[in-house]
């Protein structure tokens, strides 16, 4: 008997049992065969495969094979559903091939059409890659079957097969394109009775008695199908793919285009937009083919010319006008689908040209009370980023009467609206607060919650006026916070912020309270956060008050917690351990403390002699936490790549350090080289994008060494260059003395290399400066088309790169410090202080950028910005490889006849060091 939940949701138990399945198979050897129960069970089979049952090989290879006995019985039904099982059983079950000749009799042109697209799409799951010749000629008939169904499942398999058989695939080309030009007429059956479509049935042979009679289609869904398999094959030529979409375009007006399916259209508009953001010289033609989908009948294509055109790279408002004006039209659409797919573009697009939105406010604010509340939401939200200040009022009063109708992904995208609003408007942040604060306390799940208390923390730290008043609802909230996460990062922000408030006594009792209600991760945030209020506050009797309440953490039952409370208690009284693990401001770069560690513990010289903290660079807490959410995988740094993939997270400076010193400790050559003191942040490119031959340069410093990395790409498919290496000569005098080149031995198209060229420092004190003239060296061997092999005969050759600069950037290593307690520290050690006058800077800000790339060092607190267009003050800091750390502080004023004046003011601990900084600047 079926239980309630079972019968709610209209299974049984019987019908999720796999045993039960598996036992019943044997219905498949009764004679004879009974259509309407083998139908039945294959149904369960296909169930229980679709919700994510896995059955073992021998099972899958018996209920296979005994689906397969079934092709003996003519029941069009029954031959559909055991094709559907064999395709999700193929997969899993062995000797799947030996039913190919079943399936073949069914894809013959004799057959029933009804039985044919099912066949095609099973052989695709069931052969070989190596039998995909055999079966050519059968997919290629079927790519350019008169019957729609036969020709879509042979292009839509073709996909499946292309990965594997790629140079059998190719072949078909011709055959998709004639799919694409629409040359054969299809067909299907519709109910003579109902005149309702019914795809998928051939003209030949519709079910006996089923009513049905053929009609001319026009829905060319196959343009659709082929379309994409014609890009799937050409989409590693540029050329080829542009060519294809001018082709299919029908000139500016997109009126003689052959393509009658809109979905082949929105298609070809997405590939027109690849094309035109990959490759900027072909962008007017690719524009001038969109904007005349603007104006096509089908309202599809109108909407995905007008996306295509409101996200294309760097476009600009009157290029926008077009596109603005058709999703202005859709706005006032009855139909819910077209407003809401007009409103969502333009809450994107509002993002980044609020101002050309701004024209279609009137028709927006028309949508606030729309009845569909997703088009609703859109609607303010769009108007919350384009609207002025004088309307936030009334807008926040709209929102407030249907949060509660709209589900928790709607809100968390107004709520990111009213966080923009915010900052763009400071001066309206009462309302703004008083509505965050509102929505906080009502029902929703974690994101919306976190978007509303990522809000507040923005407001805490770039609205001065009210951080008061948001820590007093954070305190509110998590009196009855249900989610851990939110709790810790609250009490973590009370600890920072509510020292620094004028009444932080306010705070405690919120903070200690989660140490007594909570649970044991909210407790330990709560003891720390609550130590910073004892340990950062200038009142004696707070941090009195503070160390009693930590002692009474002493007796708490989880370690974490007593732990936490012990330590924030031995640094009470402790001035210079307080500072260090509670009010410093940075901390050390794990990446590049992993990676000297590492070095240090493989150095059997080096363990003998005590490991040198100073030369690990600082990094601020923000930016660690920065690193710690992102992706922990590393991008190939062998050199430029050719292909297309998705560009990847841009990696912190100290995670490239890592992956080079790895990179590095497998050369044997390196071995007595000692630690890497510091690598380039970012390789220096010495070729065009576009040249034959790409190459790029790392520089690694070492005590007494200069290794350069150059990571070189052939991008010629045949071509095979071999011993390639770079000639280096110096331009002017330079204390350097070449002591080797490791070059490649072969270099193909489809992976790149790495040539090495080693240098003595002769004086490990004197921090070189010079320009090399580079020369990339090789043979070049044509390769054999037949056999893939290179020839025997080759040429040499040449290629000039680009002069490759070792400057003083090269030798300095961004570190983050407390600029102002560091600056006094340093005032006995090296201190040196020059004038510049730089009339070529046109800005503040751009001398600020040009001395940031000359040095290579951290900007701090915020300075590499000026807030001041005639005066302004940049503070620097670095480690200097070998010559310990140095700060710099560059005062600047700035006038349309001098341009800039710089006083350079150098502290470091070392001469050299100083020295090397003010070098670069002059």
């Amino acid at each position: 008997m079926a239980t309630k939940k079972d019968e709610e949701s209209g299974l049984s138990t019987y019908y999720n049992n796999k045993t039960t399945v598996i036992q019943e198979a044997r219905v498949f050897n009764e004679s004879p065969i009974s259509p309407r129960k083998c139908r039945a069970l294959l149904t369960r089979l296909v169930y229980l495969l679709y919700v994510g049952e896995s059955f073992n090989s021998q099972e899958a290879t018996t209920l296979f094979f005994g689906t397969t006995k079934l092709f003996q019985n003519k029941d069009s039904a029954l031959r559909q559903m055991v094709y559907l099982a064999i395709k999700e059983l193929a997969t899993t079950a062995e000797d799947v091939i030996m039913v190919t000749s079943s399936i073949m009799k069914d894809m013959q042109p004799n057959s029933e059409v009804i039985y044919r697209p099912n066949a095609i799409r099973a052989l695709c799951r069931i052969i070989d890659p190596s039998m995909a010749q055999g079966v050519e000629r059968f997919f290629k008939a079927a790519i350019v079957d008169k019957n729609t169904s036969i020709s879509s499942a042979a292009l839509v398999s073709a996909y499946h097969l292309f990965p594997a058989a790629k140079d059998v695939v190719k072949r078909w080309v011709n055959e998709a394109q004639e799919a694409v030009n629409g040359k054969s007429s299809s067909s299907f059956f519709s109910a003579s009775s109902t005149g309702s479509y019914l795809g998928g049935w051939g003209s030949s042979s519709a079910p006996a008695g089923s009513g049905y009679q053929p009609v001319a289609s026009t829905s060319y869904i196959t343009q659709y199908h082929a379309l994409g398999l014609l890009y799937f094959i050409r989409q590693q030529d540029r050329m080829a793919v542009t060519k294809m979409i001018q082709q299919l375009g029908g000139g500016k007006t997109g009126a003689g285009t052959v393509l009658k399916n809109p979905l082949a259209l929105c298609m070809l508009i997405r590939y027109a937009a690849k094309v035109m953001e990959e490759d900027p010289n072909v962008q007017r033609q690719m524009l001038d083919l969109i904007e005349g989908w603007l104006r096509h009948k089908s309202d599809m294509v109108n909407l995905e010319a007008a996306r295509a055109i409101c996200e294309m790279r760097g476009v600009t408002a009157a290029q926008l006008t077009k596109a603005i004006s058709v999703l202005q039209l859709f706005l006032s659409s009855p139909k819910s689908s077209l407003r809401f797919a007009a409103t969502r573009t333009l809450a994107s697009l509002a993002l980044s040209h609020p101002t050309s939105v701004a024209t279609c406010n009137v028709d927006l604010e028309n949508l606030i009370s729309d009845q569909n509340r997703s088009v609703a939401t859109y609607a303010i939200t769009t108007l919350l980023k384009t609207g002025n200040e004088a309307s936030v009022d009334r807008l926040m009063k709209q929102i407030s009467g249907f949060m509660s109708e709209i589900s928790d992904e709607f809100k968390v995208i107004i709520v990111e609206a009213i966080r923009s609003l915010c900052l763009k408007f400071p001066a309206k942040h009462a309302s703004m607060l008083s509505f965050l604060s509102g929505v906080l306390r009502d029902e929703g799940g974690y994101d919306f919650k976190r978007a509303i208390v990522e809000a507040m923390f923005d407001m805490v730290k770039f609205i001065s006026d009210c951080k008061e008043q948001a820590l007093s609802h954070l305190c509110e909230f998590i009196e009855d916070c249900e989610f851990t996460k939110l709790s810790v990062r609250i009490l973590n922000l009370l600890g920072i912020e509510g020292p620094k408030a004028p009444q932080p006594t306010k705070y405690i009792r919120f903070i200690y309270n989660r140490v007594v209600l909570e649970n044991a991760t909210v407790r330990a945030a709560a003891v720390s956060s609550l130590a910073k209020f004892g340990l950062n506050g200038n009142d004696p009797n707070l941090s009195k008050s503070v160390n009693v309440l930590l002692h009474r953490c002493l007796d708490d039952v989880d370690d974490e917690v007593r732990d936490r409370a012990a330590m924030y208690l031995r640094l009470f009284g402790e001035t210079a351990l307080a500072a260090t693990y509670v009010k410093e401001e940075s901390i050390f770069s794990l990446s590049a403390l992993e990676s000297k560690l590492v070095s240090y513990i493989s150095d059997p010289d080096a363990s003998e002699e005590a490991f040198d903290v100073s030369t690990i660079p600082r990094i601020s807490r923000e930016q660690a936490a920065k690193d710690a959410a992102r992706p922990t995988s590393l991008e190939t740094i062998g050199g430029p790549s050719t292909s297309k993939a998705p560009t990847p997270p841009p990696q912190s400076a100290a995670d490239l350090q890592s992956a080079y010193l790895q990179q590095l400790s497998e050369v044997p050559e390196f071995a007595t080289y000692g630690p890497v003191l510091h690598s380039s942040a970012k390789p220096t490119q010495l070729t065009e994008s576009e040249t034959e031959y790409q190459a790029s340069c790392v520089k690694h410093i070492f005590k007494e060494h200069i290794v350069f990395q150059f990571n070189v790409s052939n991008t010629i498919p045949d071509t095979v260059l071999e011993n390639v290496s770079v000639i280096m000569q110096p331009q002017a005098d330079c204390d350097l003395t070449d002591d080797f080149t490791m070059p490649i031995a072969s270099l193909s198209s489809s992976t790149p290399g790495v040539v090495y060229v080693s240098f003595t420092r002769n004086d490990p004190n004197d921090y070189q400066v010079a320009s090399f003239q580079c020369v990339l060296n090789f043979v070049s061997k044509e390769v054999d088309p037949s056999t893939g092999e290179p020839e025997e005969e080759g040429y040499a050759d040449e290629y000039q790169l680009e002069d490759l600069e070792l400057s003083a950037a090269d030798y300095i290593v961004p570190t983050y410090v407390t600029f102002a307690s560091e600056w006094d520290r340093l005032r006995g050690g090296v201190s040196v202080t020059e004038t510049f006058s730089l009339p070529a800077m046109e800005s503040l800000k751009a001398a600020c950028d040009s001395i940031i790339e000359i040095l290579g060092m951290q900007a701090l607190g915020g300075s590499e910005e000026p807030q001041s267009s005639t005066v302004h003050t940049l503070q620097l800091a670095g480690l200097v490889s070998g010559g310990g750390r140095v700060l710099v502080r560059c005062r600047m004023t700035y006038s349309k006849a001098q341009g800039v004046t710089l006083e350079l003011g150098v502290r470091a601990e070392k001469q050299e060091a100083a020295n090397l900084v003010v070098t670069a600047i002059v």
